[in-house]
Parts: structure tokens; C-alpha cells; sequence
């Protein structure tokens, strides 16, 4: 069974970093992926704000979600490169995470994630944009 198929079937149990933090798979599909995580107190700094590091792994975890359907059966990914923007803090909630995929080449794919508060003005958290490798699989 493939990463792909098994996280269709298996959800967050599927990836041993979405059990560890819950983040769940809203959807998946040809270049787009959504995630939700509910901020919890053990996802805090020392100053009691979600750590930053959990923004980043989130959308990380959506851009490469977006991109595995893109793939061939033959080629995995790995992140080579990728810069985030902190735009607002957050120390409670359920964070929504979207990435989508800019252009997937031969060798190389590019990517955007947005994490946003789930709330009615959709807060925007940070902005992500990522490489990643497309690798050979054996």
C-alpha cells in the first residue's frame, strides 16, 4: 500500500506525526490539500503561545498532501528548501492548514501553505513556500 492510499484509508493514523499531534486530513485531491489541529497546551512555548515550529510541520505536512496525488507511481518527495512568515500568534483554537502545489517539475516541486485560524474571519497565521524533491523510489 502506498503513503497515498494508506492515508486515504487510514487518515492520521496513517502518518505517526498526525497521531502524535491530531491533525486530521480534511481533503486531498490534484494539487490541494486541507489539514485541521486543535492548538493544545503541550503545543506551547514557554510564554504560552503555540510554538512556532508546529505552523511549520502543519504546513508542511499540507503542501506535501497536495503534491503526492501529482506523483508517479515510481517518485517520492523529500523538503529541500522552505521559508515561513509568521504573521499572528495563536495559544488556543483549531488551526486550518492549505497548501497547494505551484508547479511540479521533473526533479523539482514548488509549493504555498497557509495556516489560518478555523473562525469566521479565517485568520491567517503564517505563510509557507516550499521545494521539495522529487525523488526515485525503490
Amino acid at each position: 500500500m502506498t503513503y497515498l492510499e494508506n492515508i486515504r484509508k487510514n487518515g492520521k493514523y496513517a502518518n505517526p506525526f498526525f497521531g502524535l499531534t491530531g491533525i486530521d486530513v480534511v481533503s486531498m485531491g490534484e494539487g490541494r490539500a486541507m489539514l485541521k489541529m486543535a492548538v493544545r497546551q503541550d503545543m506551547h512555548n514557554g510564554v504560552g503561545w503555540l510554538q512556532g515550529g508546529m505552523l511549520v510541520a502543519l504546513a508542511d505536512e499540507a503542501m506535501a498532501l497536495a503534491l503526492y496525488p501529482l506523483l508517479e507511481a515510481s517518485e517520492g518527495i523529500a523538503t529541500i528548501s522552505e521559508s515561513t512568515s509568521f504573521i499572528k500568534g495563536v495559544r488556543e483554537g483549531t488551526l486550518i492548514a492549505e497548501g497547494r502545489v505551484i508547479r511540479k517539475g521533473r526533479r523539482v516541486a514548488f509549493c504555498e501553505g497557509e495556516v489560518r485560524i478555523d473562525n469566521t474571519e479565517k485568520t491567517v497565521l503564517s505563510r509557507t513556500t516550499a521545494s521539495f524533491a522529487v525523488t526515485a523510489c525503490t
